[in-house]
Protein backbone atom coordinates (compact mmCIF):
# COMPACT_ATOMS: atom_id res chain seq x y z
CA UNK A 1 0.00 0.00 0.00
CA UNK A 2 1.06 3.27 -0.62
CA UNK A 3 -0.18 5.70 2.63
CA UNK A 4 1.01 8.88 3.84
CA UNK A 5 1.35 9.92 7.28
CA UNK A 6 1.19 13.35 8.89
CA UNK A 7 3.06 15.34 9.28
CA UNK A 8 3.83 16.26 11.35
CA UNK A 9 4.55 15.42 11.44
CA UNK A 10 4.04 16.21 14.00
CA UNK A 11 4.50 14.24 20.72
CA UNK A 12 5.24 16.02 23.35
CA UNK A 13 7.57 14.08 25.33
CA UNK A 14 10.97 16.24 26.57
CA UNK A 15 12.99 14.79 29.44
CA UNK A 16 10.35 13.27 31.58
CA UNK A 17 6.15 13.33 31.92
CA UNK A 18 6.80 16.56 33.95
CA UNK A 19 8.29 18.03 31.90
CA UNK A 20 5.92 17.57 29.43
CA UNK A 21 3.17 18.55 31.51
CA UNK A 22 4.69 22.34 32.56
CA UNK A 23 5.71 22.77 28.77
CA UNK A 24 2.11 22.06 28.11
CA UNK A 25 0.66 24.39 31.01
CA UNK A 26 3.63 27.24 30.32
CA UNK A 27 4.45 27.25 26.87
CA UNK A 28 1.94 25.19 24.50
CA UNK A 29 -1.70 26.55 24.30
CA UNK A 30 -3.48 27.86 21.44
CA UNK A 31 -1.46 31.36 21.26
CA UNK A 32 -0.03 32.58 18.13
CA UNK A 33 2.52 34.46 19.39
CA UNK A 34 5.67 34.44 17.33
CA UNK A 35 8.61 32.71 18.73
CA UNK A 36 12.39 34.67 18.94
CA UNK A 37 13.94 33.97 15.90
CA UNK A 38 17.80 34.78 15.31
CA UNK A 39 18.48 38.28 13.45
CA UNK A 40 20.00 37.79 9.46
CA UNK A 41 23.46 37.79 8.98
CA UNK A 42 24.35 39.71 5.50
CA UNK A 43 27.49 37.19 5.17
CA UNK A 44 24.84 34.25 5.04
CA UNK A 45 22.80 35.71 2.49
CA UNK A 46 22.79 33.73 -0.59
CA UNK A 47 22.48 35.70 -3.38
CA UNK A 48 20.37 33.62 -6.01
CA UNK A 49 17.86 33.36 -3.06
CA UNK A 50 17.35 36.60 -1.84
CA UNK A 51 16.79 37.69 -5.33
CA UNK A 52 14.22 35.22 -6.09
CA UNK A 53 12.13 36.50 -2.83
CA UNK A 54 9.04 38.67 -3.53
CA UNK A 55 9.51 42.57 -2.41
CA UNK A 56 6.64 41.92 0.00
CA UNK A 57 8.84 39.89 2.34
CA UNK A 58 11.99 41.47 2.17
CA UNK A 59 10.33 44.80 2.85
CA UNK A 60 8.63 43.27 5.72
CA UNK A 61 12.05 41.29 7.23
CA UNK A 62 9.70 38.47 7.81
CA UNK A 63 8.04 35.32 6.63
CA UNK A 64 5.25 33.73 9.20
CA UNK A 65 5.65 30.36 9.86
CA UNK A 66 2.91 28.22 10.78
CA UNK A 67 3.84 25.87 13.13
CA UNK A 68 1.73 23.19 15.64
CA UNK A 69 4.18 23.50 18.80
CA UNK A 70 4.94 21.46 20.36
CA UNK A 71 5.85 18.29 17.96
CA UNK A 72 9.36 16.67 19.46
CA UNK A 73 12.13 17.17 17.70
CA UNK A 74 10.53 18.83 14.71
CA UNK A 75 9.39 21.97 17.14
CA UNK A 76 9.75 21.86 20.78
CA UNK A 77 10.59 23.99 24.06
CA UNK A 78 14.03 23.63 25.75
CA UNK A 79 14.60 23.79 29.37
CA UNK A 80 14.52 27.28 29.87
CA UNK A 81 10.88 27.45 27.21
CA UNK A 82 13.21 28.78 24.09
CA UNK A 83 12.34 27.45 20.83
CA UNK A 84 14.33 24.73 19.20
CA UNK A 85 13.89 21.48 17.05
CA UNK A 86 14.78 20.29 13.76
CA UNK A 87 12.22 22.86 11.80
CA UNK A 88 12.75 25.53 13.80
CA UNK A 89 16.93 24.95 13.52
CA UNK A 90 16.06 24.37 9.53
CA UNK A 91 13.92 27.79 9.32
CA UNK A 92 16.15 29.96 10.81
CA UNK A 93 19.01 28.25 8.55
CA UNK A 94 16.84 28.99 5.68
CA UNK A 95 15.93 32.63 6.58
CA UNK A 96 19.70 33.70 7.03
CA UNK A 97 19.87 32.75 3.51
CA UNK A 98 17.24 34.77 1.98
CA UNK A 99 17.65 37.41 4.36
CA UNK A 100 14.74 37.58 6.65
CA UNK A 101 13.64 36.41 10.17
CA UNK A 102 11.62 33.02 9.63
CA UNK A 103 9.37 33.52 12.60
CA UNK A 104 7.58 30.73 13.69
CA UNK A 105 4.30 31.22 15.35
CA UNK A 106 1.49 28.47 16.93
CA UNK A 107 -1.07 27.26 15.18
CA UNK A 108 -2.93 24.31 15.77
CA UNK A 109 -2.51 21.44 13.04
CA UNK A 110 -6.25 20.90 12.60
CA UNK A 111 -6.59 24.59 11.03
CA UNK A 112 -3.13 25.06 10.03
CA UNK A 113 -3.55 25.29 6.21
CA UNK A 114 -6.93 28.00 6.94
CA UNK A 115 -4.69 30.18 8.47
CA UNK A 116 -2.49 30.46 5.57
CA UNK A 117 -5.88 30.81 3.13
CA UNK A 118 -7.12 33.67 5.85
CA UNK A 119 -3.57 35.41 5.83
CA UNK A 120 -2.35 34.72 9.20
CA UNK A 121 0.51 33.09 8.22
CA UNK A 122 2.78 33.23 5.05
CA UNK A 123 3.98 29.13 5.03
CA UNK A 124 3.89 26.13 6.97
CA UNK A 125 6.57 24.46 8.82
CA UNK A 126 5.38 21.44 10.89
CA UNK A 127 6.19 18.46 9.92
CA UNK A 128 4.03 17.87 7.72
CA UNK A 129 3.95 15.77 4.97
CA UNK A 130 3.61 16.23 1.36
CA UNK A 131 0.45 14.25 0.25
CA UNK A 132 -1.30 14.02 -3.55
CA UNK A 133 -4.26 15.64 -1.10
CA UNK A 134 -2.63 18.48 0.60
CA UNK A 135 -0.89 19.27 -3.18
CA UNK A 136 -4.53 20.43 -4.55
CA UNK A 137 -3.82 23.25 -1.55
CA UNK A 138 -0.25 23.54 -1.57
CA UNK A 139 3.05 22.96 -3.35
CA UNK A 140 5.81 21.59 -0.57
CA UNK A 141 9.29 22.31 -1.05
CA UNK A 142 10.74 19.11 0.21
CA UNK A 143 13.57 18.70 3.14
CA UNK A 144 12.84 15.31 4.99
CA UNK A 145 11.99 11.83 4.20
CA UNK A 146 10.61 9.61 6.61
CA UNK A 147 7.98 6.55 7.58
CA UNK A 148 5.86 5.95 10.60
CA UNK A 149 6.80 4.02 13.26
CA UNK A 150 4.47 2.32 16.35
CA UNK A 151 5.57 3.34 19.72
CA UNK A 152 4.84 1.06 22.85
CA UNK A 153 5.42 0.95 26.21
CA UNK A 154 8.83 0.01 27.11
CA UNK A 155 9.09 -3.71 27.10
CA UNK A 156 6.40 -4.15 24.85
CA UNK A 157 3.82 -5.92 26.74
CA UNK A 158 1.43 -6.50 24.05
CA UNK A 159 4.50 -8.33 21.90
CA UNK A 160 3.68 -6.23 18.99
CA UNK A 161 5.79 -6.90 16.10
CA UNK A 162 4.50 -5.33 12.96
CA UNK A 163 2.03 -3.31 12.02
CA UNK A 164 -0.68 -6.04 11.39
CA UNK A 165 -0.21 -6.89 15.10
CA UNK A 166 -2.56 -4.08 16.03
CA UNK A 167 -5.70 -5.01 14.09
CA UNK A 168 -8.58 -5.59 17.06
CA UNK A 169 -6.74 -3.39 19.57
CA UNK A 170 -7.00 -0.07 20.32
CA UNK A 171 -4.73 2.36 19.16
CA UNK A 172 -4.53 5.95 19.42
CA UNK A 173 -3.42 8.89 17.11
CA UNK A 174 -3.14 12.89 17.24
CA UNK A 175 -5.89 14.26 15.38
CA UNK A 176 -5.66 16.03 11.90
CA UNK A 177 -2.76 13.82 10.92
CA UNK A 178 -3.59 10.99 7.92
CA UNK A 179 -2.49 8.36 10.29
CA UNK A 180 -5.96 7.32 11.30
CA UNK A 181 -6.31 6.99 7.22
CA UNK A 182 -3.13 4.94 7.21
CA UNK A 183 -4.47 2.52 9.71
CA UNK A 184 -7.57 2.03 8.09
CA UNK A 185 -6.49 1.15 5.21
CA UNK A 186 -5.21 -1.82 6.66
CA UNK A 187 -8.71 -2.93 7.68
CA UNK A 188 -9.67 -5.68 5.09
CA UNK A 189 -5.95 -7.32 5.84
CA UNK A 190 -7.13 -7.20 9.43
CA UNK A 191 -10.82 -9.06 8.70
CA UNK A 192 -8.69 -11.23 6.25
CA UNK A 193 -6.30 -12.76 9.02
CA UNK A 194 -9.22 -13.39 10.87
CA UNK A 195 -9.03 -10.38 13.27
CA UNK A 196 -11.59 -7.26 13.52
CA UNK A 197 -10.03 -3.96 12.06
CA UNK A 198 -8.25 -1.67 14.68
CA UNK A 199 -10.15 0.54 17.06
CA UNK A 200 -8.77 3.91 16.53
CA UNK A 201 -9.13 6.74 18.86
CA UNK A 202 -7.96 10.61 17.32
CA UNK A 203 -6.86 12.89 20.32
CA UNK A 204 -6.07 16.00 19.59
CA UNK A 205 -2.69 16.26 20.92
CA UNK A 206 0.34 14.03 20.62
CA UNK A 207 0.87 14.40 24.47
CA UNK A 208 -2.39 13.18 24.76
CA UNK A 209 -1.94 10.17 22.29
CA UNK A 210 1.15 8.78 24.24
CA UNK A 211 -1.01 9.40 27.42
CA UNK A 212 -3.53 6.80 26.16
CA UNK A 213 -0.33 4.49 25.97
CA UNK A 214 1.20 4.98 29.23
CA UNK A 215 -2.85 4.71 30.59
CA UNK A 216 -3.16 1.49 29.27
CA UNK A 217 -5.99 3.17 26.85
CA UNK A 218 -4.45 1.87 23.87
CA UNK A 219 -1.93 -0.39 23.10
CA UNK A 220 0.28 1.58 20.39
CA UNK A 221 0.85 5.38 19.14
CA UNK A 222 1.24 5.50 15.46
CA UNK A 223 3.06 8.66 14.45
CA UNK A 224 6.51 9.48 12.14
CA UNK A 225 9.20 7.99 12.74
CA UNK A 226 11.67 10.64 13.78
CA UNK A 227 8.50 11.82 16.38
CA UNK A 228 8.71 7.75 17.83
CA UNK A 229 12.33 7.58 18.00
CA UNK A 230 12.67 11.01 20.14
CA UNK A 231 9.86 9.86 22.56
CA UNK A 232 11.25 6.48 23.08
CA UNK A 233 14.75 8.54 23.74
CA UNK A 234 13.76 11.35 26.52
CA UNK A 235 10.53 10.10 28.46
CA UNK A 236 11.05 8.87 31.29
CA UNK A 237 15.29 9.41 30.79
CA UNK A 238 14.71 6.80 28.30
CA UNK A 239 12.66 4.10 29.91
CA UNK A 240 8.91 5.01 29.04
CA UNK A 241 8.67 4.10 25.54
CA UNK A 242 10.08 1.66 22.87
CA UNK A 243 9.84 1.77 19.09
CA UNK A 244 8.67 -1.46 17.09
CA UNK A 245 11.74 -2.50 14.85
CA UNK A 246 10.10 -4.78 12.26
CA UNK A 247 13.33 -5.60 10.21
CA UNK A 248 11.15 -5.66 6.80
CA UNK A 249 11.07 -1.96 7.21
CA UNK A 250 13.78 -0.02 8.75
CA UNK A 251 13.00 3.36 8.34
CA UNK A 252 9.53 3.15 8.93
CA UNK A 253 6.55 2.35 7.25
CA UNK A 254 5.43 3.78 3.71
CA UNK A 255 8.34 6.80 3.75
CA UNK A 256 6.90 9.71 2.68
CA UNK A 257 8.01 13.57 2.26
CA UNK A 258 7.76 16.29 4.40
CA UNK A 259 7.92 19.69 3.29
CA UNK A 260 7.65 23.48 3.76
CA UNK A 261 3.49 24.09 2.92
CA UNK A 262 3.22 27.15 0.68
CA UNK A 263 -0.12 27.81 -1.13
CA UNK A 264 0.17 27.64 -4.78
CA UNK A 265 -0.62 31.58 -5.99
CA UNK A 266 2.72 32.14 -3.73
CA UNK A 267 5.10 30.53 -6.14
CA UNK A 268 7.43 33.12 -6.30
CA UNK A 269 7.90 32.65 -2.43
CA UNK A 270 8.02 28.25 -2.91
CA UNK A 271 10.64 28.82 -5.64
CA UNK A 272 12.69 31.32 -3.38
CA UNK A 273 12.74 28.67 -0.59
CA UNK A 274 13.49 25.93 -2.79
CA UNK A 275 16.79 28.09 -3.42
CA UNK A 276 17.36 29.21 -0.11
CA UNK A 277 16.66 25.17 1.18
CA UNK A 278 19.30 24.13 -1.47
CA UNK A 279 22.14 26.35 -0.60
CA UNK A 280 21.58 25.06 3.12
CA UNK A 281 21.96 22.09 1.69
CA UNK A 282 24.88 22.83 0.05
CA UNK A 283 26.92 24.33 2.49
CA UNK A 284 26.40 21.37 5.36
CA UNK A 285 24.16 23.29 7.42
CA UNK A 286 21.18 20.99 6.94
CA UNK A 287 23.46 17.27 7.58
CA UNK A 288 24.72 19.72 10.64
CA UNK A 289 21.20 20.23 12.05
CA UNK A 290 20.24 16.64 10.65
CA UNK A 291 22.93 15.19 13.52
CA UNK A 292 22.20 17.36 16.05
CA UNK A 293 18.87 15.62 15.97
CA UNK A 294 20.27 12.24 15.53
CA UNK A 295 17.65 11.99 12.28
CA UNK A 296 20.95 11.70 9.28
CA UNK A 297 18.40 8.26 8.48
CA UNK A 298 16.05 10.71 6.88
CA UNK A 299 17.59 12.97 4.92
CA UNK A 300 16.22 14.09 0.98
CA UNK A 301 18.86 13.78 -1.42
CA UNK A 302 18.22 16.92 -2.43
CA UNK A 303 15.69 19.94 -2.38
CA UNK A 304 13.07 19.15 -4.45
CA UNK A 305 8.75 20.70 -4.47
CA UNK A 306 5.73 18.33 -4.30
CA UNK A 307 8.16 15.04 -4.46
CA UNK A 308 5.13 13.18 -2.43
CA UNK A 309 2.96 10.74 -4.08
Amino acid sequence: MNHTQRRRAPWLILASIGVVATLSLSGCGASSDPAPANTPNAADIDAAAAAALPTKYKDAGVIKVASDIPFPPMEMFDENQNLTGFDYDLAQAIGAKLGVTMELRTQAFDSIIPSLQSGKHDVIMSGMNDTVERQATLDFVDYFHAGFSILVLAGNPEKITTVLDLCGQNVAVQKATVQAEILHGYDEECTQSGSTPMKIAELPLETDVQTAVRSGKAVADVVDSAVAAYAAQTAGDGTMFEVIRDSANPAGYNPVYTGIGVLKKDSELTNALLLALQSVMDDGSYQEILDKYDMGDYAADQAGINLGS
